[in-house]
Order: C-alpha cells, then structure tokens, then sequence
C-alpha cells in the first residue's frame, strides 16, 4: 500500500506544496504539486536522502565569542549529529575570514565546513 507524503519544497523562492507517493519499498512513484523540474528532483532527495546544510559555532583560541560556521553545502541529515560532535573539537587560531575552511570533508561527506564571520 503505497503512501502520501506531503510537504513544501525549498529549492526556490515559490515554495510549492508537494504531494510524494511513495511505494511499498519506499521508492518514489510521482510528485505533484511542482512548478518547476527543481521540486522533482527536491522531493525525490526529501524522501530517499534527505540533506541539510549544518549551521553551528566553533571555539576561536584565546577568544571568549565562538566562530560561526556552516557546511559548504547540504550533508546527509542523518549525520548532523556526528557532524556537531566533530566540530566539538575544533580550535580555530584567529584570524579568521569567511569562507576560510574550518574542518575538510566533514565525517567523510566530502563538504567543507567553513567561516561565515571574520574574526580578528
């Protein structure tokens, strides 16, 4: 019995409402609801690999106030948690410019996780 998922697609400012049936083995089998070939493909990744691009702080040496940093791009949802714990122990030496790279290839996801704050 195939089921209904229902959600709004983020991959451009419209912001569609999608209906995705998904089959017995949780495979895809239509979306509706898109305006543009973005939300197939967005809908597609939702259901059978969701991502998300990280957002988080790091400790800068010597310093009270933390970096903030994000992944370059989206990783795998379900790795956040090993992500977070990876940037536990990141000690960045000032300074610091955005986009400087913070931690390479986060959990072997091949993402970068950079600056997004210059810091003196």
């Amino acid at each position: 019995m195939a089921s209904v998922r229902h959600f709004t697609c983020v991959s451009c400012p419209i912001g569609c409402e999608l209906d995705v049936a998904v089959d017995d083995e949780g495979a895809v089998a239509s979306v509706a609801g898109n305006t543009c070939k973005r939300g197939i493909t967005y809908a597609i990744d939702e259901v059978t690999d969701p991502k998300r691009v990280l957002t988080s702080l790091v400790r800068v040496d010597g310093r009270t106030m933390p970096a903030s940093v994000r992944s370059a791009s989206a990783v795998p949802k379900a790795l956040i948690p090993d992500c977070i714990e990876a940037l536990r122990s990141v000690d960045i030496m000032p300074p610091v410019r955005i986009g400087d790279v913070v931690l390479a290839n986060v959990c072997g996801t091949g993402v970068d996780v950079i600056a997004t704050r210059n810091m003196d």
